[in-house]
């Protein structure tokens, strides 16, 4: 279940980003460190296509990226 600052702060639960991008078949296949590197190329992606709509997003996915870093380092 979602709480109001996980989705203010990533737009989805903890539980989502451990499922959803840390099960991923890209971190098992390519390791957490091109799992993060793709999340930054996607907000990269998005600062070209539309900047201002895309701020939110943006940085929701950066804050993804680094609970995915610092989670990875917990268990590292």
């Amino acid at each position: 279940m979602t709480t109001d600052r996980e989705f203010a702060v990533y737009g989805m639960s903890e539980e989502a980003i451990r499922t959803e991008y840390m099960e991923s078949l890209t971190a098992r296949t390519c390791g957490m460190d091109m799992l993060v590197a793709g999340i930054l190329s996607d907000c990269q992606e998005l600062l070209v296509m539309d900047p201002e709509r895309s701020a939110e997003r943006i940085r929701k996915q950066l804050n993804v990226a680094k609970f995915i870093l610092f989670t990875y380092k917990e268990t590292a």
